[in-house]
């Protein structure tokens, strides 16, 4: 296979994915702050809920259409970019795909239409409930499409069939518990309702500030400091959750994170600052916190986290077993009874992937040299430097909307929020950082697993479909004409929604200069 298409595959998908992943934990997020403050209306039947609700449901809409359509998008490409993927693990992969499509995206697709027409048909309580079931379909959801890629990372519940040449499922149960899944679904949708809550917060100390709408404001910011303030511990408390799941099923990851290149005496130290090099191997300039990594990653003082060094050994001692395998394999295309064959596959089968990783460099893995194999096993090592400030970046922001949301509590507590201009302008600037994180969150999750598709099972550059180069440029120039236009639609669509604010006719011209002379308006009842 052509490098140059991997790479354009790579990054054609990298970009849908990084485009759809703008929108999904929005959706996420908002729509149980819907729920949550409709419940409120359905409770205490304040109009100024109901206005706080439909409002918030308005943004929700626009995010939704087109978190849908870059799904779409996403999912087609498995069959058109990655088909020797789609063949090799479809039995298992597509399942929770499947589940996906059927139950979570037509429960979520059916209730948005009766939560956004159904205000003036249904009872209070009817129309909760429709709300209820649209936040269960979006997180249901992403729960089969993390399932998936939980499997991406930790391919469990599944065996290669020497028959079929192809992954099986084995053990559906083991796909859909998957500790890696269920880490990596508590934590994202967790993310998403950060993401929400500064939303929400950011626009309404906008208003705030301009003394516009500050009924509603006021109320949408308290939902959101308390909501943001739950989810935002919960990312870190489920975080390190998803990190502690490395420690046994994705351990070069996790050295990659901390650019440990050599196992450290245990507990092992967390580098706060370094430089890691991958020409020589070597992080310079650490600062470490003594004892924290072990701590975190094993849960003891005497358990150990492998370096980088010592699992590449590894990958060559599992890289030799699997040529065994795939030896065996070999013979079995060609004589499928053949007893000793099958004997030597089932011995050695669990290594049968990184036999393929050989491939980069030769045809045939039985022919490889010892330079050849030390060369693929090092090929698991992904880009320490990336895996590294990535991490840190996206845990250094998921720190500061813990103190973003605490703060907004308190204020809100002592409803002194509308008179700290200073924390309403820093939670505006606030807005962007927890997409950032988000999409940081994504590259430590992804390019942690190169050279995998499959962890331990499909390398990458064996998973793509023959396009050409041209025809993969044409496309992502294609999808970035396409996406950057509706980018800006739905950028302008939102902003001309707030400006327009929580009412229901026809739309107020908005003046900043005039806006900042409005005295504030009094609480409604």
């Amino acid at each position: 296979m052509d490098p140059t298409v991997i790479d354009l595959s790579r990054l054609q998908f990298a970009l849908t994915a990084l485009y759809h992943f703008l929108f999904v934990p929005l959706t996420l997020g908002l729509s149980f702050m819907l729920f949550i403050m409709e419940s409120i209306y359905a409770m205490t039947g304040r109009a100024v809920w109901r206005q706080v609700t439909r409002f918030w449901g308005k943004i929700f809409g626009i995010n939704f259409v087109l978190g849908v359509a870059t799904g779409l998008t996403m999912e087609f490409q498995f069959g058109t970019n990655w088909s020797y993927f789609s063949h090799y693990v479809g039995d298992i992969f597509g399942a929770p795909l499947a589940i996906e499509g059927l139950m979570a995206f037509f429960l979520e697709a059916t209730f948005v239409g009766l939560m956004f027409f159904g205000w003036d048909r249904l009872s209070r309580l009817g129309h909760l409930i429709v709300t209820f079931m649209v936040a269960l379909g979006t997180n249901l959801s992403a729960l089969w499409i993390l399932i998936a890629n939980g499997w991406m990372q930790n391919p469990v519940g599944a065996t290669f069939n020497p028959d079929t040449m192809r992954m099986e499922v084995s053990d559906f149960g083991a796909v859909l518990f998957n500790p890696v899944a269920q880490a990596k679904f508590v934590h994202t949708v967790s993310a998403g309702y950060v993401i929400a809550a500064v939303l929400v917060l950011g626009v309404s100390a906008f208003w705030m500030l301009k003394g516009r709408w500050v009924p509603v404001a006021r109320r949408s910011m308290t939902v959101a400091a308390a909501f943001g303030l739950a989810a935002s511990l919960s990312v870190v408390v489920l975080g390190d959750e998803s990190g502690y799941t490395l420690t046994d099923n994705q351990k070069m990851k996790l050295a990659a994170i901390e650019a440990a290149w050599h196992t450290a005496p245990a507990p092992a130290g967390l580098t706060l600052f370094g430089v890691p090099s991958m020409a020589t191997h070597e992080t310079r300039y650490e600062v470490q916190i003594p004892w924290v990594l072990g701590l975190i990653a094993t849960r003891s003082l005497d358990g150990t986290v492998t370096g980088m060094s010592e699992l590449v050994l590894q990958a060559q001692q599992r890289i030799a077993s699997g040529r065994i395998a795939y030896a065996a394999v070999q013979v079995l295309k060609t004589d499928p009874r053949n007893i000793p064959a099958r004997a030597a596959f089932a011995a050695h089968r669990r290594d049968l992937g990184y036999a393929l990783l050989l491939k980069r460099y030769v045809a045939d893995p039985a022919s490889a040299t010892p330079a050849q194999v030390e060369r693929a096993a090092w090929d698991t090592v992904p880009s320490v430097p990336l895996m590294f400030w990535s991490f840190r970046a996206m845990a250094g922001i998921g720190f500061a909307m813990i103190a973003l949301f605490a703060t907004a509590f308190a204020l809100c507590s002592l409803r002194m929020h509308g008179d700290a201009r200073w924390f309403l302008r820093a939670a505006v600037a606030a807005i962007p950082l927890p997409w950032i994180a988000a999409e940081l969150g994504w590259v430590v999750a992804e390019l942690g697993r190169q050279p995998w598709a499959i962890d331990g099972v499909l390398p990458t550059f064996l998973a793509a479909s023959s396009l050409t180069p041209a025809a993969l440029l044409t496309t992502i120039a294609g999808f970035t004409l396409i996406y950057g236009t509706l980018a800006v639609i739905e950028v302008r669509l939102i902003l001309a929604t707030i400006r327009h604010g929580p009412v229901e006719d026809a739309p107020v011209p908005f003046d900043d200069a005039a806006a900042t002379a409005l005295p504030p308006q009094p609480l409604a009842a």
